[in-house]
């Protein structure tokens, strides 16, 4: 038998190739160096690093971190980086490289950024993965992670480090737009369409990726949202809430998993063998590659302080679960000598590598090493591509408020207005004024590369290919941060000689022109004061407050004063409290970072080519001081405050359209069941409105006394429906012991006997009700 036998089992091939291997050669393949590090590009023409030919000679490289990723922190620009078809052409002289001239010819795994959208020049900007929990349509987010999964392995990425399944417990916290929101249920469901949707039918297919599931656990529930700040929470809230994502991704098939900086108790997740060895491996039988994060193990012994130095942090790491080190600066210095001296048992540096190999067996690396430069050049940002990012833009778009029916605005070429809406005729202005009314890289979101001005459009584009230049007047007011006015005087008269006055305000998470330091060990942005930088969200990026930055707030009340329809539009990471604006405004969007074609996807909500049916993910704060205030805390959690009460501006699961639905006749049959049965719930929606529409069919149990306490209401179904006017549909779910169960007692999965509330509605606080009780017998639990 021969580890080139393509029809032997991945494991049986790892084996014999393990057998072969000298203590170095094994080393290295737990060790990932930075991919953009191997190769010089200059005048178009590709050249390996004489470091990187060094490293494959005397040992091999197991894998290397972004080989094509782009972005201030690698250096790579649209000037120096490669275009798809060169980032093919580098990967495979990467390649044949390695095969070619290491002893064993083992090929290099390609570990890529993919959150939303494959990190490199020239491929498809999705929306961030907040607004992508936002559409509520998990098919839509499964065909995208396809198209993301197709641009990145036909350049040669075999392995992306997504899906982020943190559940957002703080919305300050910096990185809140990377996720999909605040509740373990819908993070679930979409985290197993993404493996589904990255991973395909066949690992070995040249149009998946493997998926790596992030960051584990608890990375959401920082202490005061600051990023990898320690997380002060018990096993069962683990096992419920946060490790629930990764279960069910892990049932999907997902092959890869990267654990969290951050401490839980006390115990770094790197070093935490309770949820590396004893859930993920032994309880769930996960038999995947677990990769740290950048830097984790520099931080056990430098900011956790729980390792002596690097080698101890090493052997700890390795030891506990960890089989490669992103970076690879720790495992690479210190592995060998670890077990020359006896402070590593070889098993255990086998058992590391053991999974490397699997993984790139699995992957087909050994069949088929290398990409395809004309599938690179055909599929990568491809028209098909952007116009699903287009529309999952405009699905995830949320219309907070339309007082008045303000919104839809008639006068566009393809629009129709609509009954009650802003009508600004044939030969009306509108003026797009703001901060991020045409500021390209500002509507990205962290984790993007590069861009061409012509691939992105912005708000001011979108509005501009609805009415014509002509009938469009800009002005930007202000920046994002900073006290500068200057830019007052040009938005006001913009304003005055408009209908309709558009404001696109909020956030910046771009890395880009110089937005915040580099954390040259992490590539994690740095907060900063220089005039310079707009970033005020994005990796290391947290708040105190969730108001507008610099004088945003100042520029809308400037202009409401005109007596115009205001309508804002926010385009940022996270929940913005201001209650002026949300009283004072006419309308209010809620974008988020809507990728490359989010200019386009606001311009068809704005003028009534797309029905908005976006819904929140996260609940909105009426101020800072109420956080927490995500849906599903305790019921002991308290009322209210001296000054208001602790409801959110806009709970969970919120969203309005541009026509309305109504709920009837909620079913529970049957309506008495054991704990190991199920009922089939079914409820009646009926659009009441004049137009055609998406709602969101939302779910809701709550348990009305149980041993341990409980949340109020969990969400535990949706549906995501479209209906014309007078429509209606009975939609059905079912419950049954994985909608009942929680964790117990004694730490185990129950479904207790007694009554339960059955609710269905339109968002968390807009429900119908029905019972459901549940008798003694058959536990049913998992």
């Amino acid at each position: 038998m021969s580890y080139t036998d393509p029809g032997r089992p991945a494991k049986e091939r790892a084996e014999h190739l393990l057998g072969l291997m000298t203590l170095e050669e094994k080393a290295a393949q737990l060790v990932q160096p930075f991919g953009w590090q191997a190769y010089e590009h200059t005048n178009g023409t590709i050249t390996l690093t004489e470091d990187f030919k060094r490293r494959v000679a005397e040992t091999g490289i197991g894998s290397l971190y972004g080989m094509l990723r782009a972005d201030p922190w690698t250096g790579v620009t649209l000037a120096s980086g490669l275009s798809p078809r060169q980032g093919a052409e580098a990967v495979n002289a990467i390649q044949r490289y390695a095969i070619e001239h290491s002893r064993l010819g083992i090929p290099i795994l390609i570990g890529e950024e993919c959150s939303h959208g494959h990190m490199a020049i020239g491929a498809t900007v999705f929306p961030v993965p907040l607004s992508l929990g936002s559409s509520w349509n998990v098919d839509l987010y499964r065909e995208m992670c396809r198209a993301v999964a197709l641009e990145t392995r036909s350049q040669g990425g075999t392995v992306t480090y997504s899906p982020v399944l943190d559940v957002v417990r703080d919305p300050r916290w910096g990185r809140t737009e990377e996720c999909f929101g605040e509740d373990a249920y819908l993070i679930s469901e979409l985290a197993v369409a993404s493996v589904e949707g990255l991973q395909g039918d066949s690992l070995s297919s040249q149009e998946s990726v493997g998926a790596t599931l992030k960051h584990f656990v608890g990375y959401g529930s920082s202490e005061g949202g600051r990023n990898a700040g320690p997380v002060h929470m018990g096993w069962r809230e683990l096992l419920e809430v946060d490790l629930l994502p990764f279960k069910k991704a892990v049932e999907a098939g997902a092959v890869s998993v990267m654990p969290a900086y951050n401490e839980i108790d006390g115990v770094p997740c790197t070093t935490n063998t309770a949820l590396l060895e004893d859930i993920l491996r032994g309880a769930w039988g996960f038999d995947g590659l677990v990769i740290t994060d950048c830097g984790a193990i520099e931080m056990l012994a430098s900011g956790h302080d729980v390792a002596e130095d690097g080698l101890d942090a090493s052997v700890q790491a390795i030891s506990s679960g960890i089989d490669m080190e992103m970076s690879g600066a720790m495992f690479g210095e210190h592995l060998v000598n670890a077990v020359r001296t006896g402070r590593l048992a070889p098993e255990i540096l086998d058992r590391a590598v053991q999974r490397v190999l699997e993984l790139k067996f699995k992957l087909g690396l050994f069949e088929q090493p290398y990409a395809d430069p004309d599938a690179a050049e055909k599929f990568i940002g491809s028209k098909k591509h952007r116009e699903l990012a287009r529309k999952l833009a405009a699905e995830s778009i949320i219309l907070l408020k339309n007082e008045g029916n303000t919104l839809p605005l008639a006068g566009s070429s393809g629009g129709s207005g609509g009954a009650g809406g802003s009508g600004i005729g044939g030969s009306g202005k509108v003026a797009v004024i703001g901060p991020n009314a045409d500021a390209p890289y500002n509507q990205l979101g962290d984790y993007t590369s590069p861009q061409q001005r012509a691939s992105i459009v912005t708000v001011l584009d979108g509005v501009r290919s609805k009415l014509g230049p002509e009938r469009v007047l800009h002005a930007p007011g202000c920046r994002i941060k900073g006290d500068s006015r200057e830019g007052f005087e040009a938005a006001l008269s913009c304003a005055a000689q408009a209908d309709t006055v558009v404001m696109v305000l909020g956030g910046s998470s771009a890395r880009d022109f110089g937005e915040g330091t580099i954390d040259l060990k992490t590539g994690a942005s740095k907060v900063t004061e220089h005039s310079w930088s707009d970033m005020d969200c994005g990796e290391g990026i947290d708040r105190i407050s969730l108001a507008l930055s610099g004088v945003q707030l100042e520029l809308v009340q400037e202009i409401h004063k005109l007596g115009k329809p205001v309508i804002v539009v926010y385009i940022n990471g996270r929940p913005v409290s201001e209650p002026w604006i949300e009283e004072h405004a006419h309308a209010i969007l809620e974008a988020w970072y809507p990728g490359q074609e989010g200019g386009h996807a606001v311009a068809d909500i704005l003028f009534g080519e797309v029905n908005p049916s976006g819904r929140l993910t996260v609940s909105w704060p009426k101020d800072v001081g109420q956080l927490p205030v995500y849906y599903n805390g305790k019921r002991s959690r308290g009322k209210r405050y001296l000054e208001t009460d602790s409801q959110p501006r806009y709970p969970f699961g919120f969203g309005l359209s541009y026509t309305s639905f109504s709920y009837a006749e909620l079913k529970v049959e049957p309506q008495s069941i054991t704990a190991g049965e199920t009922a089939t719930v079914t409820v009646q929606v009926t659009n009441t409105g004049e137009r055609t529409g998406a709602e969101v069919v939302q779910l809701y149990i709550s348990d009305v006394a149980s041993k341990v306490s409980r949340p109020a209401k969990e969400l535990k179904g949706f549906r995501k429906i479209t209906l014309s006017p007078g429509e209606s549909q009975i939609v059905e779910f079912e419950v049954g012991p994985e909608q009942l169960q929680y964790i117990g007692p004694d730490v185990q999965p129950v479904v207790e006997p007694g009554a339960f509330k059955v609710l269905a509605g339109s968002h968390v606080n807009d429900v119908l009700e029905a019972a459901l009780m549940v008798m003694e017998g058959s536990d049913g639990a998992d």
